[in-house]
């Protein structure tokens, strides 16, 4: 059975993942991601109003042309979780296929809002729910089949989806990191990756997440980031003035610390900003988590300026607001609150909690760094870096090949610098670049088995 990969998008970047495989006559394409910061560039951009078209020359989205080349018909569109780099191009791409879209319960209901709010497509793919552990066939043949494998992200009910194929299975392996001990969910499953690695053909090939390769050591446990914070937040118990935190929307298992620390120093946490209240209820919905029964979501603007005044009238001591602006987007919470355009005023000492690092991309890190100066010129004292990241450092690269044993590699999510340090590691156990370490650009195709 021929296979072949195309590698769409996300090898020249982070952001705009979409990779497609074709096992014979069948085809699975995995994400269709946004690339978010060639969105942010531009001024009052609403994505949800753009022709593809549009966004495919911004370089917002992946441009699948090279899909036509591809001799096959598509069976599934498999995003892995739901960040906005792997799921934020569905509506803009799926329609073009007729495919369902497969993934985890709390993956479809970030997708099926991402189609609500799209404005310029009708999208009308089957949406179909797979937990991890399970599976499915894929196409008529009966040699194909799609198995879901449970990991740990920084968001939650991550997969890394599993095509077995007659030639070996092809393991795509973005985002994850190594925890086995998750502050939500399971562990990652390691002793499923082992078996995948031993059974049958083995690992035909498995396309990795570089974004850390080039870190020593490995990631820490989102528990290392949950006691950290509790340090923080412990530390300015006595503190009478005004606290505000600030996280990734869509790290639930962060969200759900800072609402219980909240709660343990006294102050009542109410989640603010439209992104904030999509990922925190859904997950409340699914019932992923249980939050208390008072704690406000408010996403709309009038909304949150409506709860800024009641923190201001009952006592900034009393409360603690977790919002959206961590990477300082100009439309955020906590960028409008450092501009002082909202009712909450920062005063000299006020603490603003960062518990996200800068996403290291030139966008990010100037606005990141002209909102921080502004919470500055108010007199605000920040707290920095109180995380974790979501993808795996060496040792957790090392533990994965040692598991699989892929007979050929495709690094991917990074550029090709970000991409040398996870080629080195590789060759560094036996793999060379060139014969089984294939590095590619955005619309290649790799013949894997002829």
């Amino acid at each position: 059975m021929e296979i072949e990969i195309a590698t769409i998008g996300g090898y020249e970047e982070v952001g705009r993942q979409m990779t497609a495989v074709r096992a014979g006559d069948d085809v699975v394409i995995f994400d269709m991601g946004l690339n978010l910061s060639q969105v942010l560039i531009h001024d009052n951009v609403e994505t949800e109003r753009m022709h593809s078209l549009d966004l495919i020359d911004m370089g917002a989205i992946p441009d699948d042309r090279i899909m036509s080349d591809l001799e096959g018909d598509v069976q599934a569109i498999v995003p892995t979780h739901g960040h906005l780099d792997h799921i934020g191009a569905i509506s803009k791409l799926a329609h073009r296929y007729n495919a369902p879209v497969v993934a985890t319960p709390f993956t479809i209901e970030l997708v099926k809002q991402q189609i609500e709010g799209e404005q310029k497509f009708g999208v009308e793919n089957d949406l179909i729910k797979m937990d991890p552990g399970e599976t499915m066939s894929i196409g008529d043949s009966g040699k194909v089949e799609l198995e879901f494998v449970n990991v740990t992200h920084s968001i939650i009910d991550a997969i890394n989806p599993v095509l077995h194929t007659p030639e070996g299975a092809v393991v795509y392996g973005l985002d994850k990191r190594m925890d086995h001990t998750p502050v939500i969910g399971d562990p990652i499953d390691m002793d499923r990756f082992r078996e995948i690695g031993r059974e049958g053909e083995g690992v035909l090939c498995y396309i990795e997440d570089c974004t850390n390769a080039n870190k020593k050591g490995r990631t820490p446990s989102e528990n290392v980031a949950r006691e950290h914070l509790r340090d923080v937040l412990y530390s300015m118990e006595d503190y009478d003035g005004g606290i505000v935190a600030t996280t990734f929307s869509s790290h639930i298992a962060r969200v759900t610390s800072l609402v219980e620390f909240a709660k343990d120093i006294g102050r009542q946490p109410v989640l603010l900003g439209r992104s904030m209240e999509k990922y925190s209820g859904t997950a409340e919905r699914l019932d992923f988590v249980d939050f208390p029964s008072d704690l406000g979501m408010f996403g709309h603007r009038k909304s949150v300026d409506r709860t800024f005044k009641r923190i201001m009238n009952e006592g900034k001591e009393n409360f603690l607001p977790v919002v959206t602006g961590h990477q300082g987007e100009p439309r955020a919470m906590l960028t409008r609150m450092a501009r002082g355009e909202t009712p909450y005023e920062l005063d000299d000492g006020d603490k603003v909690v960062f518990s996200a690092r800068v996403i290291p991309e030139p966008t990010n890190e100037g606005q990141r760094y002209q909102a921080e100066k502004l919470l500055g010129m108010q007199g605000a004292r920040i707290y920095d870096d109180i995380h974790v990241s979501g993808h795996m450092n060496q040792e957790g690269h090392y533990a994965m090949l040692d598991a699989l044993q892929p007979q050929h590699i495709i690094p991917a999510h990074q550029d090709l610098k970000g991409l040398s340090g996870y080629v080195n590691l590789c060759e560094s156990e036996g793999y060379q670049m060139g014969r089984d370490v294939h590095v590619s650009r955005n619309g290649n195709l790799i013949q894997i088995v002829d």
